[in-house]
């Protein structure tokens, strides 16, 4: 698999899986409405968001919630869920993509929050929305290493300012259609937090395992969605085409031993939009029925999307289920991982 990273975890096991809602919701036929005036100018017919995308409505935090403050409620939660001593966590990883300042970490403001051992090494992890399965690869090393018991995966994700500010933007006079559609993936995100516990599995023997997974690049494709907190814009058709290609790609030679053609009880799919999620089950041959879906209620909340459905059904999977974690992100990057419940 030339290009490709292969990994096998020996000792990793999930603990505990939070999720947090943001309590605002706003929904697609609001976001119409106030785009009205634009639609009927520059002739972009309204309801793509809930009728092509698939998504009804996100979710905003209140006025004054950072990015950490939704990062730590999930994390108290995890930790809660795991009920493990906080003072044996020796890893806290924060995955947010949004981040109020460059410096310090968000991962310093959760930690402090927390309130985790000063022998805890907090630090952020970005890779667009694989951020949070990628720490759970970073912890799954550092655990088969020896060199920490637990690990805390957060992040907590916000698209209020950016969705006011891209709203506020196309109400202009002088937008035009291509504006619209350069900017329509901004509509579809969503606020949501979520957070993991990963402990040692002879520690923790109902551990739901960490197996391993794969991982491939194609980073020609860097510019086709580049965004920050005041601006997102996607070449959306490119973007598709490009990570569908990249998905189908790392699928065809996933090494024999992962045994993934059959026999994998839950996808657990990074949430993007509907078109997006059935496009790549019939690319992958993925059974749908298998495959949740959080996005018509959240949209795309980035690296939280993962680990929200993950928890959404958390008590419908049995012990033994094989649950494999998808997400192709902006880069391009793609990233699998399964997990024995």
């Amino acid at each position: 698999m030339s290009g490709n990273s292969v990994f096998q975890h020996r000792h990793s096991g999930v603990l505990s899986i939070a999720a947090i809602e943001a309590p605002v919701v706003v929904t697609s036929e609001w976001i119409d409405e106030q785009l009205a005036e634009t639609y009927d100018r520059t002739g972009v017919r309204p309801g793509l968001l809930s009728g092509v995308a698939g998504i009804k409505e996100r979710r905003w935090w209140g006025e004054g919630v950072t990015f950490a403050d939704a990062a730590a409620l999930a994390g108290r939660a995890a930790i809660e869920r795991a009920g493990v001593d906080p003072s044996k966590i020796g890893l806290l990883m924060s995955t947010s993509v949004c981040k109020d300042h460059l410096e310090p970490s968000i991962a310093c403001n959760v930690h402090h929050q927390l309130g985790l051992s000063t022998l805890c090494m907090n630090f952020d992890i970005a890779n667009a929305c694989l951020g949070f399965t990628n720490a759970m690869h970073v912890a799954s090393t550092m655990i088969d290493a020896g060199t920490i018991e637990y690990a805390l995966i957060v992040d907590g994700e916000g698209s209020r300012y950016t969705q006011e500010s891209t709203i506020e933007r196309l109400r202009r006079s002088d937008a035009t259609a291509d504006d619209v559609f350069a900017e329509f993936a901004s509509l579809t995100l969503g606020s949501g937090a979520a957070a993991m516990v990963l402990g040692r599995t002879d520690l923790h023997p109902d551990a739901h395992r960490i197996v391993g997974g794969v991982a491939r690049a194609a980073t020609q494709h860097n510019e086709l969605c580049v965004g920050t907190l005041e601006r997102m814009t996607t070449d959306t058709k490119g973007l598709l085409v490009a990570g569908l290609d990249l998905a189908a790609d790392t699928w065809t030679n996933v090494p024999a031993e992962f045994s993934w053609g059959s026999g994998i009880d839950w996808y657990i799919l990074h949430q993007v939009s509907q078109v997006h999620t059935s496009m790549l089950c019939d690319r992958l041959g993925i059974d749908p029925a298998r495959a949740p879906l959080t996005l018509q209620h959240y949209g795309n909340v980035g690296p939280a999307a993962m680990p929200i459905t993950l928890a959404s059904v958390q008590d419908r999977v049995r012990k033994g289920d094989r649950v494999l974690c998808m997400g192709i992100g902006s880069g391009l990057n793609v990233s699998m991982t399964e997990i024995v419940w």
